[in-house]
């Protein structure tokens, strides 16, 4: 009878894995970090930068956030045993990615599992602007009854226009299209359009021959305040414009002014350039209260389907990680993901990038007579990362060395 396998060593037992998660990220992921062993410690809101210093100082390894979490150099650089930071969400503009490149901590997103909803979410808004639907629904519930038909159309055979072109992007237009709709759309990048939908050479473009503007855009330097009064009057008369996408895109003393003149016919707006940071905030802007405006607390991911799939996938990505050191999905980060040799130790280094590095670490190891299994180096202007895998136990002393050169940012013994 075969006798058990004695388990291999880790320098991270993982029942000794912190894991912080805040602002009510679903169970699913607590799930999979359960089933890992690793300690979990939920938090249902937001934390400010001086508490979450003090919690990545009581020794977090794994954070788990979503948006409203702003996670800074400061707050990165007190996180000593931080292996990565994971956001539960779309974007990573919350946090300080190169401060967290230059402390060695890959940052994890989940760029599809919401993609769905948020395209659901624009046709049915795109329906109800078209329709005036807020405006007949506000009324009724006022005890109004105003059945019109003025400025209410079908959508089909109008034209859709979606700036930029990515994962959401190009679902809206497959979507908008089934409805009937035509479908353009401009990119900054070379896209494949789907089905039937046409890109355009130019923003202005889009803007001319649009019925209905979506922006799908990141947050950058390039598209802050990038449809503003100019762009907006370049738009059809009476055309709408929405915005599910960053809070920063769109001016919205601009957007009032167009839709207070008639210039516009409505919009729909799910991220604003300042949100409140809790349910029980006030909110106040200067949209509120315009016709056929239709705005909605930046839920544009926030269905149960999409919850639990972004729960899912990105503790999936930090528990490999951990497990692994593969960085593959990575933000912020060189990317590696190296399978596992059997029988082998797995050194993992983050580093300058400057030359001679690798040439140091190999004669670390060679003077201890261990021998080179696998090794793959990644690197980007500024960091190097290196996964090695060892024939023999790696003592603590090689580690030791390989922390002390002085290009070393974080260093750790897989098993």
């Amino acid at each position: 009878m075969a006798l058990p396998s004695t388990p291999v060593p880790t320098s991270f037992p993982k029942q000794d894995i912190k894991v912080l998660l805040l602002e009510n990220v679903h169970a699913s992921a607590h799930e999979i970090f359960a089933v890992e062993g690793f300690q979990v410690e939920a938090v249902p809101r937001a934390l400010k930068e001086e508490e979450l210093i003090e919690r990545l100082s009581d020794g977090i390894h794994l954070l788990g956030i979503r948006s409203k979490t702003r996670v800074t150099a400061r707050a990165l650089e007190a996180g000593k045993r931080l292996l990565s930071v994971g956001a539960f969400c779309i974007g990573t503009n919350q946090i300080d990615l190169e401060a967290a490149k230059r402390c060695g901590v890959p940052v994890f997103n989940a760029p599809f599992s919401n993609t769905r909803s948020v395209a659901e979410l624009v046709i049915a808004e795109v329906i109800m602007l078209s329709r005036q639907l807020g405006d007949r629904s506000r009324e009724v519930h006022d005890g109004r009854w105003r059945k019109i038909a003025k400025g209410a159309h079908e959508i089909r055979g109008r034209t859709l226009g979606i700036v930029g072109y990515g994962h959401i992007g190009s679902q809206v237009g497959v979507l908008a299209e089934a409805m009937g709709m035509r479908v353009i759309s401009f990119d900054i990048r070379a896209t494949l359009p789907m089905g039937n939908n046409k890109a355009v050479e130019s923003l202005e473009t889009l803007l001319a021959q649009s019925d209905f503007v979506t922006v799908h855009v990141p947050e950058t330097p390039q598209t802050r305040g990038m449809i503003g009064e100019k762009e907006l009057a370049m738009m059809k008369d009476e055309a709408c414009l929405l915005n599910l996408s960053r809070g920063t895109v769109v001016d919205l003393d601009a957007l009032a002014a167009a839709v207070k003149s008639g210039k516009l016919a409505g919009a729909a707006l799910d991220v604003y350039p300042e949100e409140p940071e809790g349910n029980e905030d006030v909110f106040k802007s200067v949209v509120c209260g315009l016709p056929n405006v239709v705005l909605t607390p930046h839920i544009g991911g926030s269905t149960a389907e999409a919850q639990e799939s972004i729960g899912r996938e990105v503790a999936n990505t930090l528990t490999r990680y951990t497990n692994t050191g593969a960085s593959a999905g990575a933000v912020n980060f060189p990317l590696i993901d190296q399978p596992k040799l059997p029988g082998a130790h797995r050194v993992l280094n983050v580093h300058r990038n400057v030359p001679g590095v690798l040439r140091d670490i190999n004669k670390i190891v060679s003077d201890r007579n261990a021998n080179v299994l696998g090794q793959v180096l990644a690197t980007d202007p500024e960091v190097g990362y290196l996964v090695m895998d060892l024939d023999k136990e790696v003592a603590n002393d090689i580690r030791a060395a390989i922390k002390a050169l002085p290009t070393s940012i974080r260093t750790r013994i897989l098993y």
